[in-house]
Order: structure tokens, then sequence, then C-alpha cells
């Protein structure tokens, strides 16, 4: 292991308290995050060094002191600017917990907030953010954690984001997405090949990856990956050994699962495991 490998370190965990929010603190210099999407949003604050990463098919420089925003489902990666790496603290909120923040800043009931800039920059939100970050690892009282949470995410939405703005497919390309993304779901332990996928949708094969890259930002096989990562959290979560897990989600040995799952969360189905105790 060389040294810049060595400076690593990454703590995952969970807040059950506050509906098993998951959270990441983590200094990374050679770790490279394949381009992945989360369920809900990813929201941070860079501490030091400078983490580049593409979005929305744009590249994107987030140095020390901004705030990185990720809307779901978007496709991102992420990697250090240069040999000094990078330190951040994470947050990983679902869309519900925005949109009630959203709604108690508007004063009524609103759509999931979006946030059309993926990093800004507002020192006095990014206090908030390392402030809030810090009472949620050192389990300050309910009352505390939940208080800053809300206060946090009202003033961040208040400040950054946009209300029902969301991207919409034509109608048949959208048709043809959500057909290949439950066909994947279905069957997430087998092998599916692209002209399996082609078939049911009545595509081509490459207007389907076309569309389908259009729609996620991942081609089909990513996406896989990346459904069997989510499915491999839920597993490790009920306490099945890390080695059945990689079997049941359709991994070739336990050494194939560690390699995505670090790839895609950031830490590995051990470090995971530790984080949900």
């Amino acid at each position: 292991m060389t040294a810049r490998r060595a400076a690593e370190k990454a703590k995952y965990w969970q807040d059950a308290s506050l509906g098993n929010l998951e959270l990441l603190h983590a200094v990374f210099v050679t770790h490279h995050f394949a381009p992945h999407t989360h369920d809900g949003f990813a929201i941070g604050v860079i501490e030091a060094g400078v983490e580049t990463f593409t979005y929305c098919h744009q590249f994107h420089v987030a140095p020390a002191g901004s705030i990185v925003l990720i809307n779901p489902g978007e496709m991102h990666t992420g990697e250090a600017w240069n040999a000094d790496g990078w330190r951040y603290r994470m947050l990983y909120p679902g869309a519900d917990l925005l949109r009630r923040a959203a709604s108690e800043a508007a004063g009524h009931t609103v759509d999931v907030p979006l946030f059309p800039q993926p990093v800004v920059h507002d020192a006095y939100l990014a206090q908030l953010l390392v402030n809030l970050h810090i009472s949620l690892e050192r389990r300050d009282s309910q009352l505390e954690r939940e208080s800053r949470l809300l206060w946090t995410l009202t003033q961040l939405v208040t400040r950054f984001a946009r209300i029902g703005t969301t991207r919409q497919a034509v109608h048949s390309e959208g048709q043809a997405v959500a057909t290949v993304r439950d066909y994947l779901t279905a069957h997430l332990s087998e092998t599916v090949t692209l002209a399996q996928l082609a078939a049911r949708t009545n595509m081509s094969a490459f207007h389907l990856l076309r569309v389908f890259r259009q729609a996620t930002g991942l081609p089909p096989h990513a996406f896989q990956t990346q459904l069997k990562v989510a499915r491999a959290k839920l597993l490790l979560g009920e306490g099945l050994p890390i080695a059945d897990v990689a079997a049941g989600v359709g991994f070739t040995d336990q050494s194939h699962l560690n390699r995505h799952f670090k790839r895609v969360v950031g830490v590995t189905p051990g470090q995971y495991v530790t984080g949900l105790r």
C-alpha cells in the first residue's frame, strides 16, 4: 500500500433516529468514485483539498469551503484534483426530507426541491453543515440533531433550491428506460444481454444505449451494478454475511463485491456494516 493510499480513511454510519440518514466523513487521495447515482440527495462540505467530479455531463471543481449539492438520480463521479486529495463531510437525505424542509420554509406543501448548481459557495451555510455533521457524528441529543438538521436544510433550500423543476423524457423513450430499469431490477443476479433489453423496448441496441444513458447518465451494465450495490446494502443491513450477499446479488465473489461497493459507496462492505452498529 502506498503512503498516499494509506492516508485515506472513511467513516460511514446511519442515524436511526433520523430515518436511517446516511453519513460519510472521509479523506480520499487516490480513490475514484465510479459513475453512480443516489436515490436521495448527496449534500456535503469540502473541508480540505479539492474534489473534482462530472455531473450532468459537465466537469466541476469543489475547493475547500464549498458545498456540494447532488440531486436524486443524477449521475456523478468523484476524485481528487491533485495529490493532496480531499476531506469532506457528506449526508444523504431522502427526497421526502428535503420536501419537508422546503414545505416548512414555504409555509405550505411543495414539491421536492432541486438544486440547479452542484457547487455553491456560502461560508455561513458551509459552517452550518459542518456543525450539523459533527453533531450527528458525536450523537448529541435527539432534539439537537433534529433541530440542526431541519434548520440547516431549510436554509439550504431557501438559498439555493428551485421547486418543481424536473426533467421530462419523451414519453416513448421514458417508457423504454422504465422497462429496462424494471427488467434489470427483476433480473439482478442474472446475466442480461443488450439484445434482450433492445427486444423488450422495440429499439435498436444503439438507440437504447443512447436513450438510457441520456436518461440515467449510465449505460445499462453500470446501472445494473449500481442496483446490485444498492441491494447489497439492504442485505448487509439485514445481517447477512458479506460472502453470501456477494453471491446473492450476482457478484462473482466477495472481492468483486468489495471493489464495486467501494467505488459507489466510498467504503468497503465491512466498513459499511460497522457503521450500521
